[in-house]
């Protein structure tokens, strides 16, 4: 391996019961890198930046507002967005902050949220934009395969309260925001969660996205960015 060539580390185990290193290592340029978990469900934060809920037309929430991605529509860094062009007429990218949690829970209070967090990643929460409006709810416009991109990896070390997010699409800055503009913080959106349902280790909770949200096309490259964490990037594909 080259001197400063970025690697991966193979392991034996699991993330949520313990791991070990084998001490076999990859350019990371030679793998491929699939999503850093299946969460059994990826729990999303609309309106959660005032600037994207003014752009959207709304109100800051008083409460966090709360939606569902299937599982089935994970998918990892490298991988295709697959746009459903016989369903819907505009795809949008949001560009996000993503939780893992690390334990199963419920009624986490506000002061111990960060003791249930595995860690951090970037996410696309791509919508439907035109299907959301038709619907009046957001589960088919959320919830297409391939529509909650996740990666590259989970930052297992790190003050998630005043990072810097970026989106890209084709290279050309598309939004640029810091999660210290988070309407309701991480503690908050944990509590307020478990407080209704239980969480399992490996579930994902998407923390809202800021203004800037814009359509995507066929061939677009769409990149994530998170200080850090890393860069998620998909490119989007016809699925018909």
């Amino acid at each position: 391996m080259e001197e400063g060539e970025q690697v991966i580390a193979k392991i034996d185990g699991h993330p949520f019961g313990g791991i070990q290193l084998t001490g076999e290592r990859y350019p990371l340029a030679e793998v491929r890198v699939v999503a850093p978990m299946l969460p059994s469900k990826v729990i999303a934060i609309g309106r959660n930046y005032a600037d994207h809920a003014k752009e959207m037309g709304n109100e800051a929430p008083a409460e966090p507002i709360v939606f569902l991605k299937p599982n089935t529509s994970v998918i990892g860094s490298g991988e295709a967005i697959a746009y459903p062009e016989k369903l819907s007429e505009r795809v949008d990218f949001e560009g996000e902050l993503a939780v893992v949690i690390g334990r199963l829970c419920r009624e986490v209070p506000v002061e111990r949220a960060f003791d249930v967090i595995f860690g951090y990643t970037c996410a696309n929460d791509v919508t439907a934009r035109d299907l959301q409006s038709k619907d009046g709810q957001w589960t088919r416009a959320k919830g297409f395969d391939t529509f909650c991109p996740l990666g590259p990896w989970i930052e297992t070390s790190l003050d998630p309260s005043d990072l810097a997010l970026t989106t890209t699409v084709n290279g050309e800055l598309r939004q640029s925001a810091r999660t210290s503009l988070l309407l309701h913080d991480i503690p908050a959106l944990i509590a307020h969660v478990s407080a209704f349902m239980t969480l399992l280790p490996g579930d994902v909770i998407l923390t809202g996205t800021p203004a800037g949200v814009g359509p995507l096309s066929v061939g677009d490259e769409v990149s994530i960015g998170i200080e850090g964490i890393g860069t998620l990037t998909n490119r989007v594909v016809s699925r018909d």
